[in-house]
């Protein structure tokens, strides 16, 4: 995990002496290079979640190091000059012992990609993180209907035991996410939407929800008085009254 956005790269092995993918470079890389050598892997392939900055910063390293495949949804590829490969959605990888489906999970980024491996654990990039979701007011994001349909319709339906390994912070579960995580409760319909009046910069809005985010603060849910509606913003953005 970088110490300055918290964001998580990921070594993915089928086993000692075996064959391996990273997602995601925007950690610093020595641990996982210090980890690749001690347990004697092939990474084959740099699999990215989505463009941003803080997920593709050592792409490089990698690239140079072991001249890998740099692999990304059609949309985050061209956003980015070091992609190999185009990977679509729904394309399943064979790496080594490894099975990887690779899920279009938009709302932060167009092309955003979760990446299921083994069916036993899922690695969401922006999409949902443990007590909380992705923005949609990142450069090339979607709509909040694109986000909440990725959260909902795709990740949720996932078996409750799946282990969740976010872009930033810690693991979780999908169960666990069912349960607990306040947007996903309220898109539930267990808990109830606030009525309390915001502004965000010179907009008016009702503030949906109010939740904690990965990095201790907040995220907000609102819906535009004008336009009603509903987006997903920080929460440093909204003035209550």
């Amino acid at each position: 995990m970088h110490p300055e956005w918290l964001s998580n790269s990921y070594l993915v092995a089928d086993g000692p002496g075996g064959r391996a993918v990273i997602i995601d470079s925007g950690a610093p890389a020595e641990p996982l290079l210090e980890a690749i050598e001690r347990h004697d892997l092939t990474p084959e392939q740099l699999l990215l979640t989505h463009h941003h900055h803080d997920h593709v910063a050592e792409n490089h390293v990698y690239k140079e190091r072991f001249d890998l495949e740099i692999r990304a949804h059609p949309l985050e590829a061209e956003q980015l000059l070091d992609v190999d490969r185009a990977l679509e959605p729904g394309e399943v990888l064979e790496v080594g012992g490894l099975r990887i489906d690779a899920l279009h999970t938009p709302g932060h980024a167009a092309g955003m990609l979760s990446f299921r491996v083994d069916d036993d654990e899922v690695f969401t990039g922006d999409t949902l993180f443990k007590g909380s979701v992705g923005g949609v007011r990142a450069p090339g994001s979607t709509t909040f209907e694109d986000l909440r349909s990725s959260v909902m319709d795709v990740l949720m339906k996932l078996p409750p035991e799946t282990v969740v390994r976010p872009g930033h912070t810690d693991p979780t579960t999908i169960g666990e996410e069912w349960e607990r995580n306040a947007f996903v409760r309220l898109w539930r319909g267990l808990d109830e939407e606030s009525d309390e009046r915001c502004r965000v910069g010179e907009e008016e809005a009702v503030l949906v929800l109010f939740a904690p985010d990965y990095d201790g603060g907040h995220k907000a849910w609102v819906r535009w008085t004008e336009s009603g509606r509903d987006d997903i913003v920080p929460g440093s953005a909204v003035e209550r009254y």
